[in-house]
């Protein structure tokens, strides 16, 4: 008896799944991440005496990071690196010889030493490029 109860639960729950997730995923996704929609009101006085009220709705996005903080260890995309540039004149940032298998490239004002392979980060010298 136990043996039928628990497999007419089990087959209940397998036919009803389907319509739960088909309607759980039926709901359209809408994200108001990064904006702000701002409402102002604009009173004018015309000659006739009359008051005319306006309000204007403006939508504000809030501006994405365009720099990185690099941290050594990590690895670097130059996806992620905002004006980035391979720095072959290393002496005239005052930088050292990058060693065997590693370059300095620019991200921002930032210098950091990545290995050319694995695209790790072997130092971070903040406000290096100016």
């Amino acid at each position: 008896m136990f043996k039928k109860i628990l497999i007419a639960l089990a087959t209940t729950t397998l036919v009803a799944s389907p319509i739960v997730t088909a309607q759980a995923q039926a709901a359209p996704y809408h994200s108001t991440h990064g904006k702000k929609e701002v409402s102002r009101t604009v009173v004018k006085q015309k000659d006739n005496g009359r008051t005319v009220v306006k309000k204007k709705q403006t939508t504000v996005r809030k501006a994405t990071p365009t720099s990185r903080r690099w941290a050594k260890g990590q690895r670097f995309d130059r996806r992620y690196a905002s004006n980035y540039r391979v720095v072959s004149n290393y002496r005239d940032y005052r930088l050292s010889a990058p060693p065997r298998g590693y370059q300095w490239v620019r991200s921002g004002n930032d210098a950091v030493l990545i290995a050319i392979t694995s695209g790790l980060i072997g130092a971070v010298i903040g406000n290096a490029i100016r």
